[in-house]
């Protein structure tokens, strides 16, 4: 079978067909937007869309359930735009082409948008059915999730009615979640001096590509490799043993991905020009054996290119290598109250170095708000050496766990019912709208929780079958037996 609206729960997959059918990479989702706001209607249900493009749903109780509790059912309308170097298309104008391989759903080549597509078709579901009992729904559907959350920062208070938030964006069936952290947006930016390409200077073009990348949350502590910070290690050293000079070099293109594949173009002496090409696939050889058991397609090559016309001035050159070799990445601090959790950690997600102007982007992330903003300093001081100017944007809160939620309770005591096994209570490395949303709704009680999804925001992104059918079986009994007002 290859036709995913063939699947179980049929609805919940036909819809999320029509969703792989519009594009809708962050920043440009008014074709979603349309799409659910014509549900809405289409179904002769209260629907509201705000100014950002934020979508509201409101379906009443049904018959003997007007008592309880409203629940928001919230999900967010973007995805993120990943595709293979060599894949063709064109995420504002292609649909996504799903593959069935097995018990996983996954696209061709680029990203599926099961974050958060699948959320977004199990809400679309309930607000849609006839047979499911329920108290008073909303469906909340969000604009620019993956980007900044600029659609619940803009999200007004009183919108929203209900007294219980449940999120659908978590990514392992078997999870509760109840706590995330926060993020914060840390850019510098530094324009360089150039110079004309030295004479008799053989140039290249190094490129590191085969990464897995990934979430820069969710997967930052799976050990995986940063295609920017390899570079630049290398970088570092040819510098200091072959006295290349670099033209430009770039890697990276969204904060919240782990950076798979970076280039540089730089220029050595023809006279040790065999040397260097010797040199770099010595480089591949120790990243392939640093990194074996993460990255075993990780590519690290060397190409004859033609010369550019100017390189970057020596001490910008040296100054802007050390700075990015330098600067913070990864894991940064496990949490002492939660075991496993990543506490901190940085992604330096983004390297642009080319005509006359360096910018590097860094998405830090923290469960504790005054160590987020630790690291944040923590990179704005090693490229305050270099004199470049610094930026601080898009910060937002984590979520503090309340192991006391009622909602919590009673959804464990559901799963522990229906799947015989208790589900785990976890807390993310990953920003949640929750965090902003109970910000506005301080009284809201909220859960997140989903379908098992892997490799999010990469190219290997994909869903598993069976426990879409768990999840969404899970979320209509949570529904049925919500407590009342």
């Amino acid at each position: 079978m290859s036709d995913i609206r063939k699947l179980q729960p049929e609805q919940l997959w036909n819809y999320f067909h029509d969703i792989t059918r519009i594009p809708r990479p962050s920043k440009k989702e008014s074709g979603i937007v349309a799409y659910v706001e014509k549900f809405g209607k289409d179904h002769n249900l209260e629907t509201i869309v705000d100014k950002l493009g934020n979508v509201i749903i409101r379906k009443p109780a049904t018959k003997g359930m007007e008592n309880r509790k409203g629940v928001i059912l919230q999900t967010h309308l973007d995805m993120v735009p990943q595709k293979n170097n060599d894949k063709v298309h064109d995420f504002e104008k292609d649909p996504i082409a799903t593959v069935i391989d097995g018990d996983w759903v996954k696209a061709d080549g680029t990203t599926l948008g099961s974050d958060n597509g699948i959320g977004v078709a199990a809400a679309l579901s309930v607000l849609a059915s006839k047979n499911l009992r329920h108290g008073p729904v909303e469906g909340l559907f969000t604009i620019d999730e993956e980007t900044g959350m600029t659609g619940v920062f803009g999200l007004k208070k009183g919108m929203l009615k209900g007294d219980i938030l449940m999120n659908l964006d978590s990514e392992d069936e078997h999870e509760l979640c109840v706590g995330c952290a926060g993020g914060m947006d840390v850019t510098a930016t530094k324009k360089y001096v150039e110079e004309n390409t030295p004479a008799r200077m053989n140039a290249y073009r190094i490129t590191v590509k085969g990464l897995k990348g990934g979430h820069s949350g969710v997967d930052i502590a799976l050990g995986r490799a940063n295609s920017n910070k390899l570079m630049f290690r290398f970088l570092m050293q040819a510098e200091s043993d072959f006295a290349i000079r670099l033209a430009e070099a770039a890697g990276g293109n969204l904060r919240n991905a782990i950076p798979r594949e970076s280039y540089a173009v730089l220029v050595v002496s023809a006279a040790k020009a065999k040397a260097f090409e010797k040199f770099v696939k010595g480089y591949e050889k120790m990243y392939r054996s640093e990194f074996s058991d993460t990255e075993p397609d990780l590519v690290f090559s060397c190409k004859k290119c033609d010369s550019p016309a100017k390189v970057l001035g020596k001490k910008d050159q040296y100054k802007i290598i050390r700075a990015v070799f330098a600067c913070p990445n990864g894991v940064q601090r496990m949490s002492q109250a939660v075991k496993g959790l990543v506490e901190t950690s940085n992604n330096m997600a983004i390297v642009k170095c080319m005509k006359g102007k360096f910018e590097v982007h860094n998405l830090c992330r923290s469960s504790v708000d005054t160590s987020k903003e630790a690291t944040a300093w923590r990179i704005a001081a090693v490229f305050h050496l270099i004199d470049a100017k610094i930026n601080m944007t898009g910060g937002y809160p984590g979520w503090k766990p309340n192991m006391n939620s009622p909602i919590l309770a009673s959804m464990k005591n559901i799963y522990e019912k229906m799947f015989g096994k208790e589900p785990e209570i976890k807390a993310i490395h990953a920003g949640l709208e929750c965090a902003i949303i109970g910000g506005k709704y301080p009284s809201l009680d909220m859960i997140s929780f989903g379908p098992t999804i892997k490799y999010p925001h990469s190219p290997d992104e994909k869903v598993n079958i069976p426990s879409v059918k768990k999840f969404y079986d899970f979320l209509c009994k949570s529904l049925e037996e919500v407590p009342a007002k």
